[in-house]
């Protein structure tokens, strides 16, 4: 009888440990794949541009006389385009490149009121940004999955629009526009989130600096006029993209 007590306490402990081994397997978590960012994408944004366009002057009279300054206007406006990427993923970190196409309402307009040599100048002057472009390095993070932070910089391009018109004590004295596309340089930081496996939404900041142009370089009643416009702001824009 006790041989046989033995034998059943011992297959019970068998299968007890056996069903508690079961127990630990069923409970190891599945493992979390994550999320892979290398790979080409498209996508499309919107936002706005602001700043001040600067225009240095300077007036130097026959006799030696002359004054200067800078005409900065506030601007702001509109934009919106496309851009396309290329991402690779090492680890946690990102190395991609970008290039993007903008159409631009950003612009600066205002009116004049100098007194230059004892004349009374007024008129308007403007300065308009009607596309740009940039194509950028981009280096990107990823403290958590789905989610990267990321600089990024490199050449921009802009067709640039300016204009002005004067008079002085009632009489014409300017009617100039000039427009032309310029090359600089842009600055930035953004931030993506991977919504699904192809979808993917990001907000970002550039400085962008076009460098400066010489809208005029003339004589006025014997004085010599230069005007200059020196074109940088900042945008703010989101955006969304498909990777392939």
């Amino acid at each position: 009888m006790k041989t046989i007590l033995i034998a059943a306490s011992a297959a019970l402990l068998v299968s007890t440990s056996a069903y508690a081994a079961d127990i630990v397997v069923d409970q190891a978590p599945l493992p979390v794949a994550a999320y892979d960012w290398s790979g080409a994408y498209i996508g499309v944004n919107a936002g706005g541009g602001f700043g001040k366009f600067k225009h240095p002057f300077s007036v130097t009279a026959a006799q030696g006389q002359g004054i200067g300054g800078s005409l900065d206007i506030t601007s702001g406006g509109f934009l919106g385009g496309v851009q396309a990427g290329y991402n690779w993923q090492s680890g946690q970190m990102i190395y991609g490149v970008e290039a993007d196409f903008q159409g631009s309402a950003v612009k600066a307009e205002d009116s004049l009121d100098l007194n230059i040599f004892g004349n009374s100048v007024s008129g308007e002057l403007g300065t308009k940004i009607d596309w740009f472009g940039t194509l950028r390095a981009r280096i990107g993070y990823t403290p958590v999955d789905r989610f990267m932070v990321y600089a990024t910089g490199g050449l921009a391009y802009g067709h640039v629009e300016s204009y002005i018109n004067a008079e002085a004590n009632g009489a014409s004295i300017l009617d100039e526009s000039k427009s032309k596309t310029k090359a600089g340089w842009t600055i930035g930081a953004g931030a993506e989130y991977a919504v699904t496996s192809n979808w993917t939404l990001k907000t970002e900041y550039l400085y962008t600096d076009l460098g400066k142009t010489t809208l005029i370089d003339t004589n006025i009643n014997g004085a010599n006029a230069k005007l200059e416009n020196d074109v940088a702001f900042h945008t703010v824009r989101v955006g969304l993209n498909y990777k392939f």
